[in-house]
């Protein structure tokens, strides 16, 4: 965690079009570094795009071209002495992510320069990672002597075992270029510079054409099975799409497809 008197109140930006919510990390001249003011204010927007209904997906990328986040801002830290003292479970204490404000709905990554540290969380918990080409990926947790765990945790369930350790356990001298990070699995697609929001809006367009019901219980099919055994994962996944049989869009779907129209989802409470 990490923690800062208030500064403004742009330094998450926040908007909402066309059923997407998008998210900028709005601090280009500390490297877009976090701060305890920035995590109670993403506690907040991802309440919204949690709870609001015409909401279908998200994109988070950072302001600028140079970083995406370098984590904790550690001027802040070194002023206070060191970082805060949480002793709450992570639940209770830790709300960067989507995953982590239990948010079901499709969160796209747009990696527009460095990753770093506590960055890297809304790296490992999106769904789906686009990067620009010069874009980097690195972990500098041990290099200001604090532990790399749950960033790296969420890096070792998308990268081979010892890719992720080795950038946990180099620290800042050795940075994952993008096109390894590709490889590898870490990013889902490589653009230019240019066309990173581009590539990151079309694919959220895509999604919020499809039904919101099935899109958000099939993410949590796949992310729950993570931490399942596979014929577990499987029962759970049956448990999900049987539930799912009685909604509306299980009948639309097949019915505006044997008719050859678009689909009218149902509209979810509150739209």
């Amino acid at each position: 965690m990490v923690d800062t008197p208030d500064e403004t109140a742009d330094e998450v930006l926040f908007e909402k079009r066309d059923h997407v919510a998008y998210l900028t990390l709005n601090r280009p001249h500390k490297g877009n570094s976090l701060t305890g003011t920035m995590m109670r204010r993403m506690r907040e927007v991802w309440g919204e795009v949690r709870d609001d209904p015409w909401i279908r997906a998200a994109v988070v990328t950072g302001a600028g071209e140079r970083h995406f986040s370098t984590g904790a801002d550690m001027d802040v830290v070194a002023e206070r002495g060191g970082m805060s003292t949480g002793t709450g479970p992570l639940t209770d204490e830790v709300y960067w992510s989507p995953r982590q404000n239990r948010v079901w709905k499709p969160v796209i990554s747009a990696v527009n320069g460095l990753v770093a540290g506590a960055g890297l969380h809304f790296v490992v918990d999106a769904d789906i990672v686009v990067a620009a080409d010069h874009a980097a990926f690195m972990d500098t947790h041990v290099n200001v002597g604090l532990v790399g765990a749950m960033e790296n945790i969420g890096l070792a369930k998308r990268l081979p075992l010892g890719s992720a350790l080795r950038m946990t356990l180099l620290g800042r001298s050795y940075r994952m270029p993008a096109e390894r990070a590709y490889q590898l699995g870490l990013v889902d697609e490589l653009t230019t510079p240019d066309a990173l929001l581009d590539t990151a809006e079309e694919m959220a367009r895509a999604i919020v054409r499809n039904s919101p019901a099935a899109v958000s219980l099939s993410q949590q099919a796949v992310w729950n099975s993570l931490e399942m055994g596979y014929t577990q994962a499987n029962e759970y996944g049956w448990a999900l799409l049987r539930m799912h049989w009685a909604h509306p869009d299980a009948r639309e779907g097949p019915k505006a497809f044997s008719e050859g129209r678009e689909p009218r989802w149902a509209t979810p409470e509150g739209e």
